[in-house]
C-alpha cells in the first residue's frame, strides 16, 4: 500500500514538473473585438506585456513569426519588457523590439520595472540609458504620462506611469479621484481612449477617468493558476487577486488584462502559459 501511495505521489510530481516545463516555454494567442461609434477606421493591435527578457525560440523567432501572421497595424506594450535587477541582461528583448520596429510602429507603455530603473540610478547605474539606447528606433514611441492621437482612426492612446506607492505589497493604496486627471489630463469624449496602465488594481479609477479600453499586465495571471480557482497570488503578495487575467468591465470601460509572456524571480508558469493578445477595433458605423 505504501509503495502504491509513493508511486502515485511520484507520478503527480512528474506530471506537475511536465506542466510547469510546458507552460513556461509556450504562449497562446487570444483575440478580442471591440466596436464603438467613436472609431472612425478599423484597426488591429497586438499587445505585449510582461515579457521580462523571455525568448520563444532562437532570437524570439516563434513570437515574431506569429506577429507577422497577424500583421497588425501597430504593437502596444503594457510594460515590464525587461527585468529590473542590477546588471540584468535585456539583450533578447532589445533585439526583438528592434526587429519588430523594422516592420511595425510600437507604442511603449511603462511598467514598474521600467519605472524602477529610472528611479534608482544609485542601484541600477546606467541601466536606464543603456536599455533605451539599445531599443532606440523611430518606430518605438515611449509614452510616460503622455498621449498620441490617431485622428484618422478616432483613437487616442495614453501611457500612464503611476507612482511607486501604488505598487506596495500586501495592502492596496488609495488612488485619489484627482490623481489621473492631474497625471494624464482629461479624456476627450469624442475619441476612443486607450490607456496603457500596467497595474490593473486601479481599474475602477481608470474607468472613472474615462478610458474606453485599458490594457494592463503585472499580475502574470496570478503567477500560478489553479483550475476553477484562477490566479493564486499577485506580485503584491495578495492571495487570489480580483484581477488576475482576462477581460473585465466597469461601466462603459473594458480592461484587457494580459497574463504576460514571461516571468521574473521565480521563472516558472503553471496552468498559465504566456499570452499574446490581438485586439480588433471596429467602427459601429
Amino acid at each position: 500500500m505504501i509503495k502504491i501511495i509513493i508511486g502515485i505521489v511520484v507520478l503527480l510530481l512528474l506530471l506537475m514538473v511536465g506542466i510547469i516545463f510546458f507552460d513556461t516555454h509556450r504562449f497562446v494567442t487570444k483575440e478580442m473585438t471591440m466596436r464603438s461609434e467613436k472609431i472612425k477606421q478599423d484597426a488591429t493591435f497586438v499587445v505585449l506585456a510582461d515579457m521580462h527578457n523571455k525568448s520563444f525560440g532562437k532570437e524570439n523567432e516563434k513570437l515574431l513569426q506569429k506577429i507577422r501572421e497577424i500583421d497588425p497595424d501597430m504593437i502596444l506594450i503594457a510594460g515590464d519588457m525587461l527585468n529590473a535587477k542590477p546588471g540584468a541582461d535585456f539583450s533578447k528583448t532589445a533585439a526583438f523590439l528592434k526587429r519588430l520596429a523594422e516592420e511595425y510602429k510600437i507604442i511603449y507603455g511603462m511598467g514598474n520595472h521600467e519605472h524602477r530603473i529610472s528611479l534608482y540610478p544609485e542601484v541600477y547605474g546606467s541601466m536606464k540609458q543603456d536599455y533605451w539606447n539599445a531599443i532606440k528606433h523611430e518606430n518605438i514611441i515611449p509614452l510616460v504620462n503622455e498621449k498620441i492621437e490617431f485622428e484618422k482612426n478616432g483613437i487616442v492612446i495614453y501611457g500612464s506611469q503611476i507612482d511607486k506607492r501604488f505598487y506596495k505589497r500586501f495592502k492596496l493604496q488609495k488612488m485619489e479621484e484627482s490623481y489621473l486627471p492631474k497625471l494624464l489630463g482629461e479624456c476627450k469624449e469624442k475619441y476612443f481612449n486607450i490607456l496603457l496602465a500596467h497595474n490593473p488594481d486601479y481599474f475602477e479609477n481608470y474607468a472613472a477617468w474615462g478610458a474606453d479600453l485599458v490594457l494592463s499586465g503585472h499580475v502574470h495571471g496570478g503567477i500560478v493558476r489553479l483550475p476553477f480557482l484562477g490566479g493564486v497570488i499577485s506580485p503584491a503578495c495578495r492571495l487570489f487577486p480580483k484581477y488576475d487575467g482576462g477581460i473585465f468591465r466597469e461601466g462603459r470601460s473594458t480592461m484587457l488584462l494580459s497574463r504576460g509572456l514571461g516571468s521574473h524571480t521565480i521563472p516558472v508558469r503553471m496552468f498559465n502559459p504566456g499570452e499574446l493578445h490581438v485586439i480588433h477595433l471596429k467602427s459601429e458605423k
